[in-house]
């Protein structure tokens, strides 16, 4: 938090030793090579950044076809809000998330989870959101706990349901709230398809009213709260999660002081997604600087879906937040690996590189911390490990 966020505690001439996909040593090189068993592996990065797996807090990768019509839309000039109104948007992707199989929408997923690592980041918060009826939010669902059998990332799942309400529904609006509530939710946690219930707090979407009602009923049924916050408009989404005690309030390009004050009251952690704000050919992005004077321990992540930020690519996130946030690339980093991991429940296991915790671990070829922003638009990931193998490139 805060200053905090500048101390990255680097190791000149570092080494690690994993066991078992553990670390058990970290210092310098040759104090750790003393302790080598003989029959270890040696993984040369002389000359070479070592970081934390990048930790990806907020992404929507299981979804079908893409949105890439709207994109086009965009660039002659539509808004994001006309296009929903067109019948684009959420609804676009629901239709065809619903049409696709549970095994397509897997092997989609699995072609991202190979995106994410050629990236760096080994761990992602993964929403659902794109269903909207209980069968199809509950395939979501299915298709996340697979790639965690079936990929090396590490998936932390996400039941979104609120994330519109369904065209076949759009004049009950209370109807599909109620399934929400009471079909969704218990089948949910029953099948233990998810640690977190997200909810698209926003004008036109879901109100303050429901959004209590659903995140009160999320939490009572043993669910942690996360809140897509002051996206469009200033709609006193911060405030709301800060009451409700959510996790993280998410997105946040429209909030301003009073919302900065209640999520520092309430230790609410900020999760800010410039990429989004980007893909839509928006100029706002959240007050970054507003809240890390404010002792705010701000994340960032991707925002990963197919129509408003269709990026799994940490390092582009940590551009974006040098030059149009003005954070320094030291607080990025913390931002995407430790705070992230925090932010997911998963601080005491992932997100730096300590002993005791997994050897998640991405080599980048740059032998400064800081080049893996400066240089934006080509990957300097050499390899990326995840507990201790090596998972891009594929051996």
């Amino acid at each position: 938090m805060g200053a905090e966020l500048s101390d990255l505690t680097i190791i000149k001439n570092g080494g690690m030793l994993v066991v078992e996909g553990v670390i058990t040593a970290v210092g310098d090189s040759e104090d750790v090579a003393r302790s080598l068993p003989n029959d270890v592996e040696v993984i040369e990065g002389r000359g070479r950044v070592v970081l934390p797996g990048f930790v990806d807090a907020h992404a929507h990768p299981v979804f079908g076809g893409n949105r890439v019509d709207e994109f086009e839309m965009r660039a002659r000039g539509a808004t994001y809000e006309e296009i929903a109104a067109r019948g684009g948007g959420i609804r676009s992707t629901v239709g065809k998330t619903r049409a696709a199989s549970e095994a397509d929408l897997l092997a989609e997923a699995q072609k991202h989870a190979s995106w994410f690592l050629r990236s760096g980041t080994t761990t992602v918060e993964a929403k659902s959101g794109y269903g909207l009826s209980l069968a199809d939010e509950l395939k979501i669902l299915r298709v996340i706990r697979r790639l965690n059998q079936t990929t090396a990332v590490e998936f932390v799942p996400t039941f979104l349901g609120a994330h519109a309400v369904p065209e076949e529904l759009s004049d009950l609006p209370e109807e599909y709230v109620d399934c929400v509530v009471n079909e969704m939710l218990p089948e949910v946690v029953r099948q233990k398809l998810a640690e977190y219930c997200d909810i698209f707090f926003e004008k036109g979407y879901f109100d303050a009213e429901v959004t209590r009602r659903i995140l009160g009923a999320a939490k009572a049924a043993g669910l942690r709260l996360r809140m897509h916050a002051d996206q469009l408009t200033n709609y006193g989404g911060a405030a709301l999660a800060a009451e409700l005690g959510a996790v993280t309030a998410d997105h946040l390009e429209q909030t301003e002081a009073e919302g900065i004050n209640a999520m520092k009251a309430a230790g609410v952690q900020p999760v800010l997604l410039p990429a989004s704000v980007y893909a839509l050919g928006k100029t706002r992005y959240p007050k970054a600087r507003a809240m890390i004077d404010a002792g705010l321990a701000i994340v960032l992540a991707t925002d990963f879906n197919p129509g408003s930020s269709p990026t799994p690519s940490i390092p582009m996130v940590l551009s974006l937040a040098t030059t149009q946030m003005k954070m320094t690339p030291a607080e990025a980093v913390t931002a995407t690996t430790i705070n992230a991991a925090c932010s997911l429940g998963r601080g005491e296991k992932i997100g730096s590189l300590e002993k005791g915790k997994l050897a998640n671990f991405t080599i980048f070829d740059c032998p400064d911390y800081r080049e893996i922003a400066y240089w934006f638009g080509v990957s300097q990931v050499h390899s990326v490990y995840a507990k201790g193998e090596r998972v891009f490139p594929v051996r």
